[in-house]
């Protein structure tokens, strides 16, 4: 059952030598950035085009012009990450799903089939993990600080210690589907190979281009 949920993204500004550091090198920061809000845009558009009551862009630093129309933008608080989603959530009444900017091949089916989860009485959460052991996407029917507060995040254990704290809250929760974020440029190439009509992929291939010496 669809449900009408809150959507929301939880994203820096692309700023060089901010975004996607580990990108660099081989990638300038400069390029970094550009990957970053190409990125960005991508995951946006997608939220866009998902059904949703709200549309809310949690946001370190300033909206750009690859802001779409549509969103609510809110500033992170201070804190660690698990601090920072404590209170993006604390905010919200009633369903909602989070995703980040790292995986740009999201889709509106994706994300429809993890709101639909959602909806069903059988679970109180959703979670998508990601292939580094972290997570891609979050959902709760009633969110709560404490799904999130002193959980370890942006390690390889961060997933299995978010499911652990779903179960010790008594949550039930279903699993989405693994995706591949990309903190490294493999990772980068891997998702743009998959997905070569995203900005993204367009993006990376600009610059990998520039790059390759003229035969």
């Amino acid at each position: 059952m669809m449900v009408a949920v809150e959507l929301l993204v939880i994203a820096k500004e692309p700023v060089p030598g901010r975004s996607k550091t580990r990108l660099s090198p081989p990638l300038t920061p400069a390029q970094a950035a550009t990957l970053a809000e190409a990125a960005l845009a991508d995951t946006l558009e997608t939220v866009a085009r998902t059904e949703a009551r709200r549309r809310t862009l949690v946001l370190e630093g300033s909206p750009g012009d690859w802001l779409p129309a549509g969103f609510d933008v809110v500033p992170q608080t201070d804190g660690g990450l698990d601090a920072r989603l404590a209170a993006a959530f604390s905010a919200i009444r009633g369903p909602a799903l989070l995703v980040g900017m790292d995986t740009p091949q999201i889709t509106v089916e994706v994300l429809e089939s993890a709101i639909g989860l959602l909806g069903e009485e059988t679970n109180d959460a959703v979670l998508g993990p990601a292939e580094d052991g972290g997570w891609w996407a979050i959902g709760l029917t009633t969110p709560s600080p404490e799904v999130f507060l002193s959980v370890p995040m942006s390690t390889d254990e961060t997933c299995a210690a978010q499911i652990a704290r779903l179960e010790s809250l008594g949550l039930r929760w279903a699993e989405l589907p693994t995706l591949r974020d990309f903190d490294l440029i493999e990772d980068a190439r891997a998702v743009a190979s998959g997905n070569p009509d995203l900005r993204f992929s367009a993006r990376l291939r600009e610059m990998e281009a520039e790059c390759t010496p003229a035969g």
